[in-house]
Protein backbone atom coordinates (compact mmCIF):
# COMPACT_ATOMS: atom_id res chain seq x y z
CA UNK A 1 0.00 0.00 0.00
CA UNK A 2 0.76 3.55 -0.08
CA UNK A 3 2.53 5.43 2.58
CA UNK A 4 1.74 8.61 3.76
CA UNK A 5 4.38 11.17 2.79
CA UNK A 6 5.88 12.72 5.93
CA UNK A 7 4.51 16.44 5.43
CA UNK A 8 1.05 15.04 4.48
CA UNK A 9 -1.67 17.64 6.01
CA UNK A 10 1.05 20.18 7.53
CA UNK A 11 -0.48 22.83 5.48
CA UNK A 12 -4.11 22.37 5.92
CA UNK A 13 -6.14 25.11 8.37
CA UNK A 14 -7.82 22.55 10.18
CA UNK A 15 -6.33 22.00 13.92
CA UNK A 16 -6.19 17.86 13.48
CA UNK A 17 -7.21 15.86 10.26
CA UNK A 18 -7.36 11.84 11.38
CA UNK A 19 -6.36 9.02 8.73
CA UNK A 20 -6.58 5.34 8.60
CA UNK A 21 -4.12 3.15 7.05
CA UNK A 22 -3.06 -0.88 7.82
CA UNK A 23 0.39 -1.83 7.51
CA UNK A 24 2.06 -5.18 6.88
CA UNK A 25 4.30 -7.21 9.47
CA UNK A 26 7.47 -5.45 9.69
CA UNK A 27 6.87 -2.34 8.13
CA UNK A 28 8.85 0.37 8.80
CA UNK A 29 9.03 4.10 8.95
CA UNK A 30 12.73 5.39 8.71
CA UNK A 31 13.96 8.24 11.45
CA UNK A 32 11.75 11.59 9.87
CA UNK A 33 9.60 14.16 11.51
CA UNK A 34 6.53 16.60 10.99
CA UNK A 35 5.64 19.69 11.49
CA UNK A 36 1.93 18.78 13.35
CA UNK A 37 2.44 16.66 15.93
CA UNK A 38 0.75 12.87 15.61
CA UNK A 39 -1.29 11.39 17.96
CA UNK A 40 -0.65 7.44 16.43
CA UNK A 41 -3.81 5.47 18.09
CA UNK A 42 -3.03 1.38 17.18
CA UNK A 43 -6.50 -0.18 16.47
CA UNK A 44 -4.95 -3.45 16.48
CA UNK A 45 -1.26 -4.36 16.25
CA UNK A 46 1.75 -3.61 18.17
CA UNK A 47 3.73 -0.34 17.18
CA UNK A 48 7.36 0.51 18.69
CA UNK A 49 9.15 3.72 18.51
CA UNK A 50 12.33 5.25 18.62
CA UNK A 51 13.58 8.71 19.29
CA UNK A 52 16.77 10.01 20.71
CA UNK A 53 15.55 9.57 23.82
CA UNK A 54 13.93 6.91 23.95
CA UNK A 55 12.19 3.89 23.16
CA UNK A 56 8.10 3.08 23.30
CA UNK A 57 6.16 0.32 22.68
CA UNK A 58 2.33 0.70 21.80
CA UNK A 59 0.16 -1.94 22.48
CA UNK A 60 -3.11 -2.76 20.97
CA UNK A 61 -6.07 0.08 21.46
CA UNK A 62 -3.86 2.41 23.34
CA UNK A 63 -1.40 5.80 21.24
CA UNK A 64 1.37 7.19 21.21
CA UNK A 65 1.93 11.52 20.93
CA UNK A 66 4.81 12.22 19.00
CA UNK A 67 5.06 15.88 19.63
CA UNK A 68 5.83 18.10 16.29
CA UNK A 69 9.75 18.57 15.06
CA UNK A 70 10.67 15.47 17.17
CA UNK A 71 12.64 13.37 14.63
CA UNK A 72 11.54 9.37 15.03
CA UNK A 73 11.18 6.71 13.30
CA UNK A 74 8.45 4.15 13.92
CA UNK A 75 8.40 -0.08 13.31
CA UNK A 76 5.02 -2.31 12.92
CA UNK A 77 5.25 -5.40 14.84
CA UNK A 78 2.35 -7.28 13.56
CA UNK A 79 0.05 -6.72 11.48
CA UNK A 80 -1.27 -2.90 12.40
CA UNK A 81 -4.07 -0.95 12.03
CA UNK A 82 -3.02 2.50 12.78
CA UNK A 83 -5.33 5.95 13.24
CA UNK A 84 -3.10 9.01 13.01
CA UNK A 85 -4.26 12.19 14.03
CA UNK A 86 -2.13 15.24 13.10
CA UNK A 87 -2.49 18.14 15.17
CA UNK A 88 -1.57 21.33 14.57
CA UNK A 89 1.08 22.64 17.09
CA UNK A 90 -0.61 25.85 18.09
CA UNK A 91 -3.64 23.56 19.12
CA UNK A 92 -1.34 21.18 20.94
CA UNK A 93 0.20 23.90 23.22
CA UNK A 94 -2.70 25.37 24.17
CA UNK A 95 -4.71 22.28 25.55
CA UNK A 96 -0.98 21.48 27.45
CA UNK A 97 0.06 18.15 25.14
CA UNK A 98 3.50 17.16 26.26
CA UNK A 99 6.68 18.11 25.10
CA UNK A 100 8.17 14.42 24.44
CA UNK A 101 6.90 10.99 23.59
CA UNK A 102 4.12 9.53 25.30
CA UNK A 103 2.10 6.21 25.02
CA UNK A 104 -1.69 6.76 26.57
CA UNK A 105 -4.58 4.54 27.71
CA UNK A 106 -7.23 5.44 25.04
CA UNK A 107 -10.84 5.70 25.93
CA UNK A 108 -14.20 4.04 24.49
CA UNK A 109 -15.09 7.69 23.54
CA UNK A 110 -11.95 8.93 22.05
CA UNK A 111 -11.91 5.45 20.10
CA UNK A 112 -15.42 6.06 18.46
CA UNK A 113 -14.47 10.16 17.88
CA UNK A 114 -11.17 8.57 15.98
CA UNK A 115 -13.67 6.26 14.14
CA UNK A 116 -16.10 8.77 12.68
CA UNK A 117 -12.86 11.84 12.46
CA UNK A 118 -11.58 9.78 10.13
CA UNK A 119 -14.33 10.57 7.49
CA UNK A 120 -14.24 14.47 7.85
CA UNK A 121 -12.70 15.55 4.92
CA UNK A 122 -9.40 17.50 5.56
CA UNK A 123 -10.69 21.07 4.23
CA UNK A 124 -11.41 24.36 5.73
CA UNK A 125 -13.66 25.59 6.92
CA UNK A 126 -15.23 22.23 8.47
CA UNK A 127 -19.12 21.48 8.41
CA UNK A 128 -20.67 22.63 11.72
CA UNK A 129 -21.11 18.97 13.17
CA UNK A 130 -17.18 18.02 11.52
CA UNK A 131 -15.78 21.28 13.42
CA UNK A 132 -17.68 20.28 16.68
CA UNK A 133 -16.62 16.22 16.10
CA UNK A 134 -12.49 17.63 16.19
CA UNK A 135 -12.78 19.80 19.28
CA UNK A 136 -14.28 17.28 21.14
CA UNK A 137 -11.60 14.68 19.76
CA UNK A 138 -8.99 17.19 20.45
CA UNK A 139 -9.95 18.03 24.36
CA UNK A 140 -10.05 14.32 24.86
CA UNK A 141 -7.19 13.02 23.76
CA UNK A 142 -5.76 15.83 26.22
CA UNK A 143 -6.93 14.65 29.14
CA UNK A 144 -6.09 10.42 28.63
CA UNK A 145 -3.66 9.14 30.79
CA UNK A 146 -0.35 8.51 30.39
CA UNK A 147 1.31 4.93 30.54
CA UNK A 148 4.62 3.88 31.43
CA UNK A 149 5.81 2.20 28.35
CA UNK A 150 9.04 4.10 27.99
CA UNK A 151 12.93 2.92 28.17
CA UNK A 152 15.15 6.15 28.11
CA UNK A 153 18.31 6.23 26.34
CA UNK A 154 21.58 7.74 27.82
CA UNK A 155 23.23 10.45 25.30
CA UNK A 156 26.61 9.16 26.38
CA UNK A 157 28.07 7.04 23.76
CA UNK A 158 29.57 4.19 25.38
CA UNK A 159 26.41 4.17 27.53
CA UNK A 160 24.15 4.10 24.35
CA UNK A 161 25.70 1.45 22.76
CA UNK A 162 25.37 -0.81 25.63
CA UNK A 163 21.73 -0.03 26.02
CA UNK A 164 21.29 -1.03 22.66
CA UNK A 165 22.85 -4.15 22.92
CA UNK A 166 20.55 -4.84 25.67
CA UNK A 167 17.86 -3.69 23.79
CA UNK A 168 18.40 -6.34 21.20
CA UNK A 169 18.22 -9.37 23.69
CA UNK A 170 16.81 -8.28 26.71
CA UNK A 171 17.17 -10.03 30.23
CA UNK A 172 16.71 -9.71 33.62
CA UNK A 173 19.61 -11.94 33.97
CA UNK A 174 22.44 -9.17 32.82
CA UNK A 175 23.28 -7.50 35.69
CA UNK A 176 24.83 -4.15 36.76
CA UNK A 177 28.55 -5.47 36.51
CA UNK A 178 27.87 -6.57 32.75
CA UNK A 179 26.47 -3.07 31.79
CA UNK A 180 29.34 -1.68 33.21
CA UNK A 181 31.84 -4.21 31.04
CA UNK A 182 29.56 -3.29 27.66
CA UNK A 183 30.13 0.23 28.58
CA UNK A 184 33.97 0.28 29.19
CA UNK A 185 33.14 1.65 32.77
CA UNK A 186 33.64 0.32 36.30
CA UNK A 187 30.76 -0.16 38.63
CA UNK A 188 30.80 2.44 40.10
CA UNK A 189 31.07 5.00 37.48
CA UNK A 190 28.39 3.34 35.39
CA UNK A 191 25.77 3.32 38.02
CA UNK A 192 26.69 7.08 38.30
CA UNK A 193 26.61 7.67 35.43
CA UNK A 194 23.90 5.58 34.04
CA UNK A 195 21.57 7.72 36.34
CA UNK A 196 23.10 10.98 35.38
CA UNK A 197 21.95 10.63 31.55
CA UNK A 198 18.79 8.61 32.06
CA UNK A 199 17.41 9.86 35.28
CA UNK A 200 16.88 6.38 36.60
CA UNK A 201 18.79 3.63 38.45
CA UNK A 202 19.68 0.67 35.71
CA UNK A 203 17.81 -1.66 37.50
CA UNK A 204 14.51 0.47 37.16
CA UNK A 205 15.56 0.88 33.27
CA UNK A 206 16.23 -3.25 32.71
CA UNK A 207 12.68 -3.76 34.32
CA UNK A 208 11.28 -1.48 32.08
CA UNK A 209 12.94 -2.35 28.73
CA UNK A 210 11.67 -5.38 29.73
CA UNK A 211 8.62 -5.03 30.06
CA UNK A 212 8.71 -2.98 26.45
CA UNK A 213 9.54 -6.11 24.92
CA UNK A 214 7.22 -8.35 26.85
CA UNK A 215 4.09 -5.98 25.44
CA UNK A 216 5.34 -6.54 22.05
CA UNK A 217 5.70 -10.34 22.67
CA UNK A 218 2.27 -10.66 24.26
CA UNK A 219 1.13 -8.71 21.38
CA UNK A 220 1.98 -11.21 18.98
CA UNK A 221 0.47 -13.70 20.65
CA UNK A 222 3.33 -15.14 22.51
CA UNK A 223 2.24 -16.82 25.70
CA UNK A 224 2.86 -15.43 29.29
CA UNK A 225 5.24 -18.56 30.35
CA UNK A 226 7.28 -18.51 27.49
CA UNK A 227 7.49 -14.54 27.38
CA UNK A 228 8.30 -14.71 31.16
CA UNK A 229 11.04 -17.29 31.07
CA UNK A 230 12.76 -15.45 27.56
CA UNK A 231 13.09 -12.56 29.55
CA UNK A 232 14.76 -14.26 32.69
CA UNK A 233 11.89 -13.69 35.35
CA UNK A 234 11.98 -16.52 37.92
CA UNK A 235 8.53 -17.14 37.34
CA UNK A 236 5.35 -16.56 34.93
CA UNK A 237 3.78 -15.81 38.38
CA UNK A 238 6.38 -13.35 38.81
CA UNK A 239 5.99 -11.75 35.53
CA UNK A 240 2.85 -10.78 36.17
CA UNK A 241 3.35 -9.30 39.53
CA UNK A 242 5.79 -7.27 37.96
CA UNK A 243 3.71 -6.60 34.70
CA UNK A 244 0.50 -5.28 36.75
CA UNK A 245 2.38 -3.27 38.87
CA UNK A 246 3.81 -1.08 36.37
CA UNK A 247 1.04 -1.78 33.69
CA UNK A 248 -1.85 -1.56 36.06
CA UNK A 249 -2.96 -4.86 34.55
CA UNK A 250 -2.02 -8.69 35.02
CA UNK A 251 -1.01 -9.58 31.20
CA UNK A 252 -3.58 -12.47 30.82
CA UNK A 253 -5.94 -9.45 30.59
CA UNK A 254 -3.81 -6.23 29.31
CA UNK A 255 -4.49 -6.93 25.32
CA UNK A 256 -8.47 -7.07 25.52
CA UNK A 257 -10.85 -4.28 25.38
CA UNK A 258 -9.44 -1.56 27.79
CA UNK A 259 -12.21 -0.30 30.23
CA UNK A 260 -11.31 3.08 31.54
CA UNK A 261 -13.69 5.31 34.03
CA UNK A 262 -16.23 8.11 32.79
CA UNK A 263 -16.54 6.14 29.47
Amino acid sequence: MQKEPYDLYENEALDLVVTRRDYADGELFPRHSHLRGQFAYAACGVITVETDLGNWAVPPLRAIWVPAGVPHAMHMRGPVTMLNTYIRPQASQLLGFPVDCQVFGVSRLVRELLENAVNVPACFPAKERDSYLLGLLLHEIAKLPPLSLNAPMPDEPRLARACNAFLNAPSLEMGIDGMAELSSMSRRTFTRQFRLHTGISFIEWRQQACLLAAVVQLGNGESITRVAMALGFSSPSAFSTVFKSVLGENPSRYFLQPSLSGM
